[in-house]
């Protein structure tokens, strides 16, 4: 019995990551504070982005639940009094491998008790250092009658190329609930959701 549990366990262990911070940076006009998380409002694609993306549908997903969770009713896109306007930005980034593993100094003194040289040999075995990729998601809230901004917000979140975070699907949320933490949050503050 005691195995079994050791071993679900360690099973479930392989799934938990570390998960870093998300950078957010918000944004709203103190006097339409009031328009914000209530009544109608659509989830749409910025201009420029590929509408169809399976990558950017996961993230305007993740920011509809978010929408519904703070009191608005998501309908669809077109529709709505207000609209939120959904940006997305990702760039895998590789790491400059050209350092050499092996580095060498040396020094010499002279004083009045003698002389001496030494020389030091330092061997990196971290090995070559991992991608990353680097998100940026934004969203601009405005109501579609007048099409002033109401609200926007943005997030971005830096994870090694592996990590399961990296993926649309699992990332997605994490960003979209940091990004909506506390909101409409404090004004032009940058702020890291963990």
């Amino acid at each position: 019995m005691l195995a079994a549990s050791a071993t679900a366990l360690l099973g479930l262990s392989g799934c938990m990551t570390p998960i870093g911070p998300v950078e957010v940076t918000r944004f709203h006009d103190a006097a339409r504070l009031s328009q914000l998380g209530h009544g109608t409002i659509a989830v749409e694609s910025a201009a420029g982005l590929d509408p169809k993306s399976l990558e950017l549908a996961s993230y305007k997903l993740a920011v509809g639940r978010e929408l519904t969770r703070l009191g608005y009713d998501v309908v669809a896109e077109g529709a709505g009094a207000q609209v939120a306007v959904v940006r997305l930005e990702r760039a895998t980034i590789q790491p400059d491998g050209g350092r050499s593993p092996v580095s060498v100094g040396g020094g010499a003194s002279v004083g009045s008790y003698g002389s001496g040289v030494g020389l030091g040999i330092g061997i990196d075995l971290s090995g070559k250092p991992k991608a990353q990729v680097d998100t940026r998601l934004g969203v601009m809230i405005r109501d579609r009658a007048s099409d002033q901004t109401l609200w926007e917000g943005r997030a971005s979140f830096t994870v090694r190329a592996d990590a399961p975070l990296a993926q649309s699907q699992l990332g997605a949320p994490k960003m979209a609930a940091a990004l909506f933490s506390d909101f409409p949050g404090n004004n032009g503050q940058t702020v890291e959701v963990k």
